[in-house]
C-alpha cells in the first residue's frame, strides 16, 4: 500500500514597486515656457527675429496646445529615464501601488518552480540557527499532583484515584441516584449535537438497566475511561490506525474515535451552527465508554459465555488534539493535556504516529481548507506562516511559540502541529517512555500488518485468529485524500525545499531521541 492513499504549479511573488512622488500642486500651476504668448505685444527690449511665414504661424498656435506638447515632451523623458533608473523592476515608476496589483505569475521550465518573492525575504539559515539555540531550554517543571486536582475539583471527585482489580480497563463502580424511567443519556452533548452517535444514546438506553448492579439497597453503574490515547498527529494515519485496531475482538468501539474532550469541549465548544457555546461535562465523556463497561459488567456479573475475556476488553479515545492542543492556557502553559491524564490514569497507554512534517502540513491545508485552494496559495501561506514564526522567536520562547493561541490563530496554516519533539518532550514528563508508542506513517504504510502487530503487542493484546490477521491488510484504507484534493497536485518544490529547512532541526531532535535516523525523513 503507498502512502500516497493515505491522502508543477506557477508560484506567484510580488514586486516592491515604487511610483515617482509628485507634489502637491502638480496641475495647479501655470507653467511658464519659452513660448510665452500671453502678452499681446512683445517687451521692447526683447529682439525676436524669424521668417514671417513661421511669426505667423507661431501666433496662431495657441496656448493650450503649446503647454500640452511640452507637458508630453516632459512625461516622455521622465518615463524614459524611469525605465533606465530602475533596470531590475518589471515596470517604469509611473505604476499603481501594490495595492492596484494582482499577483504575477512566475512561468516554470523542466519542472523547476521559482521561488517566490516572498519566500526570498526570509533567511532560513539565520532562523534555524535560532531555532537549534532555542532548542535547548529547560525542560517544564511538573506540577503537584494536588495543585492539578485543584484546578478541576469536580473532573476528580467523579473519578477515583483507584479502580476495580481484576479488570484491564480503568471502572470502577459509581451509585446511581435517578429515577428507574430516567433516561440517564437525555441531557448528554455528545448525543445531543451529533446526529450519528443518537443511534449509540438509544443502544445505550435500551440495555442501560439491564447493566445496574444492585447491592445494599442500592444502584451502581460500572463507569470507565479508555486503555488507550491516539493522541496525534491529524493527517498521520490515525483514523486508519484505529479502525484497524478494532478488528481485534478485545477491542471495544466507543462510538466516536474522536472526542476532543481532553483538549476542548471540557473548556466550552463553540457549536458552528448558532453560536452558542457550552461545556461538556466529564459526565458526558465517560458515556461515550458504557458500551465497554457494559461488555465488562457482564463479564463480572458472570452474564457472558466468555466472562474472562470479557474483563479483558478495553477501548480508546483518538483525538489527535491531545498531543499539542492547550489553547485555552497562557503561551507556555503551567498546567498541560497530559498532566490531568497522567494524575487521572497513570499507566495509560499514549500511542502517536508520525508523518514527515512537511508533507502532513501540505494534507492538513487540503483537508481543512474548503475554497479557492491551489500549491501556489499554499506555498504564500507557509511562507507567511513561517515569517509569523520567526517573529515570535525573536521575542519569545521555543516552547512559547509551539503553544502560542494568538500565533495559532494568525497563521494560515498549521505549522506548529510539526514541531513533534516539543510535545512529545512535555509527554515524557510525565509518562514513561515505555508507555509511549512512536509510530511512523511512511513505516506503517509499507508494513501494515507488522506495525498492527507490534501495536496489539504494546496494547498486551491476545493473539488473532487467522482470519483476523488476514482481515487487517485487506481492510480499506481509511480517511484518504479526496479525488478533487489529489487532482491538485503535490505541493510545488519551492515549498517542499522551504518547510525541509524549517523542520529539519526539529526533526535531528527528534530522531535522537527516539534513536531512529527514520524520523530524519531525509529519504521522502
Amino acid at each position: 500500500m503507498s502512502l500516497s492513499e493515505f491522502d508543477g504549479t506557477q508560484t506567484v511573488y510580488k514586486h516592491s514597486l515604487h511610483s515617482l512622488p509628485m507634489g502637491e500642486n502638480y496641475g495647479k500651476k501655470s507653467v511658464r515656457t519659452f513660448f510665452d504668448l500671453r502678452h499681446g505685444k512683445m517687451p521692447e527690449n526683447v529682439h525676436f527675429k524669424c521668417p514671417p511665414l513661421l511669426a505667423l504661424s507661431l501666433q496662431r498656435i495657441s496656448k493650450n496646445r503649446v503647454v500640452s506638447f511640452l507637458m508630453g515632451v516632459i512625461m516622455t523623458i521622465f518615463i524614459m529615464a524611469s525605465y533606465m533608473l530602475v533596470s531590475d523592476k518589471k515596470g517604469p515608476l509611473f505604476i499603481p501601488s501594490n495595492d492596484q496589483i494582482s499577483s504575477v505569475d512566475v512561468g516554470t521550465s523542466n519542472g523547476s518552480t521559482d521561488v517566490s518573492a516572498e519566500s526570498n525575504v526570509l533567511d532560513m539559515k539565520s532562523l534555524v540557527k535560532i531555532i537549534n539555540a532555542k532548542q535547548d531550554y529547560t525542560q517544564r517543571k511538573v506540577p503537584e499532583e494536588k495543585d492539578v486536582v485543584e484546578t478541576d475539583s469536580h473532573l476528580f471527585s467523579v473519578i477515583p484515584r483507584q479502580f476495580l482489580p481484576g479488570i484491564k480497563s480503568p471502572c470502577w463502580y459509581e451509585e446511581y441516584a435517578a429515577e428507574p424511567d430516567r433516561d440517564p443519556y437525555s441531557s448528554n452533548h455528545f448525543f445531543i449535537h451529533a446526529n450519528y452517535l443518537k443511534t449509540l444514546g438509544e443502544r445505550l438506553k435500551t440495555n442501560f438497566h439491564r447493566h445496574i448492579l444492585h447491592q445494599d439497597g442500592k444502584r451502581f453503574r460500572l463507569r470507565c475511561l479508555p486503555y488507550f490515547y491516539i493522541i496525534g498527529q491529524p493527517k498521520c494515519g490515525t483514523t486508519d490506525l484505529f479502525h484497524r485496531l478494532l478488528l481485534h475482538p478485545d477491542i471495544r468501539y466507543n462510538g466516536i474515535k474522536e472526542p476532543h474532550w481532553w483538549t476542548r469541549k471540557r473548556f466550552g465548544y463553540k457549536h458552528m451552527k448558532d453560536g452558542s457555546e457550552e461545556k461538556y461535562s466529564v459526565e458526558d465523556y465517560l458515556d461515550l465508554f458504557d458500551l465497554v463497561a457494559q461488555k465488562i459488567q457482564q463479564g463480572l456479573s458472570g452474564n457472558s459465555s466468555g466472562d474472562h475475556r470479557a474483563l479483558q476488553t478495553i477501548t480508546g479515545d483518538g483525538s489527535v488534539s491531545t498531543m499539542w492542543d492547550n489553547r485555552r492556557q497562557e503561551a507556555e502553559p503551567r498546567f498541560l493535556i497530559q498532566d490531568f491524564i497522567h494524575t487521572i490514569n497513570p499507566t495509560a497507554k499514549i500511542i502517536i504516529i508520525l508523518r514527515d512534517p512537511a508533507e502532513r502540513l501540505y494534507s492538513d491545508y487540503l483537508y481543512f481548507k474548503s475554497a479557492s485552494k491551489s500549491a501556489k496559495a499554499f506555498h504564500q501561506s507557509v511562507v507567511k506562516s513561517v515569517q509569523l514564526f520567526q517573529s515570535c522567536l525573536a521575542e519569545k520562547s521555543l516552547r512559547s511559540c509551539a503553544y502560542d493561541t494568538n500565533l495559532y490563530l494568525a497563521m494560515p496554516v498549521r505549522l506548529h502541529l510539526g514541531l513533534y519533539i516539543v510535545f512529545l518532550l512535555d509527554w515524557l514528563t510525565v509518562f514513561r517512555r515505555e508507555q509511549i508508542l512512536v509510530l511512523q506513517l511512511e513505516d506503517y504504510a509499507a508494513h501494515i500488518k507488522v506495525t498492527i502487530m507490534k501495536v496489539f503487542d504494546f496494547l498486551n493484546l491476545g493473539p488473532l485468529s487467522e482470519q483476523v490477521e488476514a482481515a487487517l491488510t485487506k481492510l480499506p484504507t481509511s480517511n484518504t485524500r479526496r479525488v478533487a484534493d489529489k487532482d491538485l497536485g503535490p505541493m510545488l518544490p519551492a515549498t517542499k525545499d522551504l518547510l525541509r529547512e524549517f523542520y529539519q532541526p526539529f526533526n535531528q531532535k527528534l530522531a535522537k531521541v527516539l534513536d531512529n535516523n527514520g524520523f530524519l525523513w531525509s529519504g521522502t
